[in-house]
C-alpha cells in the first residue's frame, strides 16, 4: 500500500478544506495549487477541463474535485479518501463551533475578520482567472477568447442561464473547435499555396 501517495491526497485535501474559506468557489485556486503547483498531479489544462466538467455536474464542487482528483491518484479508494479529508476537518469544527459562532454573530471581532478575508479571495479567484484566460488566449487566440468570455457573461450574468448548459454548450463547441480550425487552415492553406505557385509561373 502506496502511504505516501495516500498521505499526499489527504495532506492536499486537508489543506484545500480548511484554508477554502467561504466554500464553492473560493476552494478552486487551493484545489489549483495542490494539483497543478505543489504535487504536478496535471497542468493547467486539465485542471481547466477538469472544473469544467465538474461545474457540468450536479453537487459541491469542493466534493467532486476531491473525488476525481483522489480517483485519478489512487482509483476509488483514493476517491474515498480524498473526500474525507476534505470534508471532515471542517465538519467536525462546523459541529463543534456552532454554538459559539451563533453566539458571537453579532460580534464586531467576528464581522471584522469575514470583512478582512474577503479581499484574499477575491485576488485568489482573479489570479485563477487570468490563468486560465492565458490559457483560452492560447487555445483559441485572443480575439475569440475574449468574444467567448464576453459572451459567457451575457448568457450568465445578464440572460441568466443556467451554468451547467453554458458549460455544455461550450465543451460542445471545444470539442469541434480544432477540426473546423484545422479544416479551414487547410482548405485556405492550399488556396494560398496554389496562389503563390500560380503567380511564380506567370512572373
Amino acid at each position: 500500500m502506496d502511504v505516501k501517495g495516500y498521505t499526499a491526497i489527504s495532506g492536499a485535501m486537508l489543506r484545500a478544506g480548511i484554508f477554502g474559506y467561504g466554500g464553492g468557489p473560493s476552494v478552486i485556486p487551493l484545489f489549483r495549487h495542490e494539483a497543478v503547483t505543489r504535487y504536478k498531479w496535471m497542468t493547467d489544462q486539465e485542471f481547466g477541463e477538469l472544473l469544467a466538467f465538474a461545474n457540468a455536474l450536479p453537487g459541491p464542487i469542493a466534493t467532486k474535485l476531491a473525488a476525481q482528483l483522489g480517483y485519478q491518484q489512487k482509483g476509488t479508494v483514493g476517491a474515498v479518501v480524498a473526500i474525507l479529508a476534505h470534508i471532515l476537518p471542517t465538519t467536525i469544527a462546523m459541529v463543534a463551533l456552532l454554538g459559539a459562532l451563533y453566539a458571537m454573530k453579532e460580534s464586531v471581532i467576528v464581522a471584522g475578520m469575514i470583512a478582512a478575508v474577503r479581499p484574499v479571495i477575491a485576488v485568489l479567484l482573479g489570479i485563477t482567472a487570468y490563468e486560465f484566460c492565458a490559457k483560452t488566449w492560447g487555445g483559441l487566440g485572443k480575439v475569440i477568447g475574449v468574444g467567448f468570455g464576453i459572451f459567457a457573461f451575457l448568457l450568465l450574468g445578464v440572460l441568466d442561464v443556467h451554468p451547467a448548459i453554458v458549460i455544455v454548450a461550450f465543451l460542445a463547441y471545444g470539442t469541434v473547435h480544432i477540426k473546423v480550425f484545422d479544416w479551414a487552415n487547410k482548405k485556405w492553406g492550399k488556396k494560398e499555396s496554389m496562389r503563390e505557385k500560380s503567380g511564380g509561373i506567370s512572373s
